[in-house]
């Protein structure tokens, strides 16, 4: 699956929060401006969207809905499998040793971390 640029996934963001099915009108409202564009863009945008296989347009009635084909958390997936794939070498222990050694990651989060891990271990066994 192709990778949403920028703009798309702030789109993605918009359908994802509203759940349900969304006009062209909706979507660009819902963007609360950060998108700049004409309704004739944005539906340009959804259409390359809609070829990469992230929304789905009902075409059914006089009015366009456009639906998430892909859910928030399956793109989550998919774009962690490609940073850890790309900058990683597929190693989340090299990514997550990088966070710490650059203090990117808090004391907390080391704790939540090595808690859910342990966790991780003790449904294994």
């Amino acid at each position: 699956m192709k990778k949403l640029s920028e703009r798309e996934f702030e789109i993605m963001e918009v359908l994802w929060k509203k759940g349900s099915a969304m006009t062209s009108g909706e979507i660009l409202e819902g963007c609360n401006g950060s998108i700049d564009w004409k309704l004739s863009s944005l539906m340009t945008v959804l259409a390359r969207m809609a070829e990469k296989g992230y929304v789905d347009c009902d075409r059914s009635t006089r009015t366009n809905y456009y639906t998430a084909t892909v859910t928030e958390d399956e793109y989550k997936i998919l774009e962690s499998e490609n940073l850890l794939h790309k900058l990683f070498d597929k190693s989340a222990t090299k990514f997550i040793a990088g966070l710490c050694e650059n203090k990117k990651i808090s004391r907390e989060e080391i704790k939540r971390l090595r808690k859910y891990l342990d966790s991780m271990e003790k449904e294994e066994e």
